[in-house]
């Protein structure tokens, strides 16, 4: 923290009128200042490498999810999670569905909130990540808790990735060959994926996922 005492927050978003309105709101609140921005993934490494070179490193890093071309937020938390002395990741997104909040999950974030959660919410939820803890919109933290409860119910990360996949139109040799498992496997998978969805092909599948919010729509732009 600085001198004063407040939460210092690298906001990294690709959309430079979102970047404009979170800093505005965050600066706007007690205890919390913008400490730098990043446009992506790649460009927030950077600034964490110069901050910590200051000696002024973030308490918090506020991460959007997909970013355009550059470094999407997932890769940059697993990253910022290999540091020596990692600040907490909190995602915050437009997207809440079980693929992004399991991936964001497994990278290593400490938090995943949505951006039209009030704006004290919010505030609490950075303040909440500065001080260690962890932060999960109302729906990651069913997701979660479902997971915890139903373990031989819900889809693991695998199988939300291959119906990511399949998604995508990709044949199971494909798909075998971009997770780098066999085709069996995939088929495997599927027949689980089929079982715990109640369906038994892969366009029941896919309408299933997305209208369960498992997935995005095929074709989304992320």
């Amino acid at each position: 923290m600085t001198s004063a005492g407040k939460v210092r927050v690298l906001l990294v978003d690709d959309h430079p009128v979102v970047r404009a309105g979170l800093r505005a709101m965050l600066s706007g609140f007690e205890g919390i200042a913008i400490a730098a921005e990043a446009s992506d993934g790649r460009a927030a490494l950077k600034e964490l490498d110069r901050l910590s070179a200051l000696g002024e490193p973030p308490d918090v890093v506020l991460m959007d999810l997909q970013m355009g071309q550059g470094m999407d937020g997932v890769t940059a938390t697993a990253e910022i999670r290999k540091l020596a002395a990692p600040p907490p990741v909190l995602i915050l997104t437009t997207y809440d569905t079980d693929a992004d909040i399991l991936a964001a999950v497994e990278a290593g974030a400490s938090g995943y909130m949505l951006k039209d959660a009030p704006p004290e919410q919010l505030r609490q939820a950075v303040l909440q990540a500065a001080a260690g803890g962890t932060v999960l919109a109302p729906r990651a933290a069913a997701l979660l808790m479902d997971r915890i409860s139903n373990p031989g119910t819900s889809l693991t990360p695998r199988e939300v990735q291959l119906l990511e996949l399949l998604a995508t139109g990709l044949s199971n040799r494909a798909i075998a060959k971009q997770v780098f498992i066999s085709e069996a496997t995939v088929k495997t998978h599927l027949v689980h994926i089929y079982g715990k969805l109640g369906v038994d092909n892969r366009t029941a599948a896919i309408a299933a996922a997305t209208q369960r919010r498992i997935i995005r729509p095929p074709g989304g732009n992320g």
